[in-house]
């Protein structure tokens, strides 16, 4: 889908919702709107115009990189200009729609601010309901193409990486090995902070990578992601130094068959709640439930996380084209901590891991 479909499917929810001007200003909608990758942006879209503000930081790149919108640089400030647009574009009785999710008090009162006194008050009002989160949901093919390449450069860091993982070595270096793996096999850069939790501190669900040594024996979790062509990649493998417990051992069985158990639960029709459930009644089962602290995933795409978020009671039904995590895991506090996650298309037939590294129990 080009930028124009995207516009126009853009549009034929903005005539729905009775929206006659709607003001962009989070960047990832930006981006898939008209693929302006720059830092400092507004976008106005009505039924007829769509105009990109952005500053002279990015005359060249703007003019490069915009599809299917008129750029404008700003003399001053993005947002205010793109407001005065708004306001000359539209009747008097017409308001302005924007994103509370992503608009902060202070540009609220700069949009404001921007308006003629006699139409400030009630000019802006607040989406009701999401309109570009919810087109980004479904991916099209290129974004699927770019999202599976994305996970198969991280399958080939996670490959490349085990031989560091050794008793005695820092987390913060193992991190750091795998970042370079990254950037070297050719990433744009990390899709979040990377998670290398060992030993006692695997416990910790977003443990970041400190100067704590792995342990002689125990569990190393590794989660981490990366972005390519603009798209995210997010996958999690907890691996053993040494040899595990009984008491591991049958744990790390339980999240696997949890994990698995939500895998094949995903198909178009089926609610994210009942995702959800699948891997949180296995685990439920194992009497390990409440170790359990967490949603069972959530989208991925421009954004490391997007919407749907698979957590318990989700109404939302999966789409063929929406890609999701599935990473259940328990966390026993000062023993140890255990999560596997994999990326998954959902496709008419089912689910379809895009992470497929082996998720049997690495002993190293």
């Amino acid at each position: 889908m080009n930028e124009a479909s995207r516009l126009r499917a853009l549009r034929e929810k903005m005539a729905e919702q009775e929206i006659e001007a709607l003001l962009i200003t989070h960047l990832p909608d930006v981006r898939y709107l008209c693929r302006f990758t720059g830092s400092n942006a507004a976008l106005i879209i009505t039924a007829k115009k769509a105009a990109l503000f952005t500053d002279g930081r990015y005359t060249a790149q703007a003019r490069q990189e915009t599809q299917a919108a008129r750029v404008i640089i700003a003399k001053k400030s993005a947002l205010r200009e793109a407001c005065g647009l708004l306001e000359s574009l539209l009747g008097k009785k017409t308001q302005a729609v924007y994103d509370p999710e992503h608009t902060t008090v202070s540009d609220l009162a700069l949009m404001r601010s921007a308006i003629s006194g006699g139409r400030r008050r009630g000019f802006f009002t607040p989406l009701g309901n999401p309109i570009v989160s919810g087109l980004r949901m479904v991916k099209d093919a290129d974004e699927l193409k770019r999202m599976t390449e994305a996970a198969a450069l991280g399958n080939r860091i996670f490959d490349a990486i085990l031989p560091h993982i050794q008793s005695g070595v820092p987390e913060a270096e193992i991190a750091a090995s795998l970042e370079f793996f990254a950037r070297s096999m050719g990433a744009d850069g990390m899709s979040f902070e990377t998670i290398v939790a060992s030993g006692p501190r695997s416990a910790l669900p977003h443990g970041r990578a400190s100067s704590q040594k792995t342990p002689r024996n125990g569990f190393v979790t590794l989660d981490f992601g990366v972005i390519l062509k603009g798209y995210c990649s997010d996958m999690t493998r907890t691996v053993c130094v040494g040899q595990p417990g009984a008491a591991e051992r049958s744990a790390y069985d339980a999240v696997l068959e949890a994990q698995e158990a939500a895998v094949a639960a995903v198909r178009p029709g089926v609610t994210c709640g009942e995702v959800d459930e699948a891997a949180r009644g296995r685990l439920r089962k194992a009497g390990l439930a409440k170790y359990f602290t967490h949603s069972t995933g959530h989208g991925v795409g421009l954004e490391i996380h997007e919407s749907p978020r698979v957590g318990a009671g989700q109404t939302l039904e999966l789409k063929p084209g929406m890609v999701i995590t599935i990473e259940p895991g328990v966390y026993l506090p000062g023993k140890f901590g255990i999560r596997i996650e994999d990326m998954v298309a959902v496709t008419e037939r089912g689910g379809k891991v895009l992470t497929p590294v082996t998720k049997a129990l690495i002993e190293l």
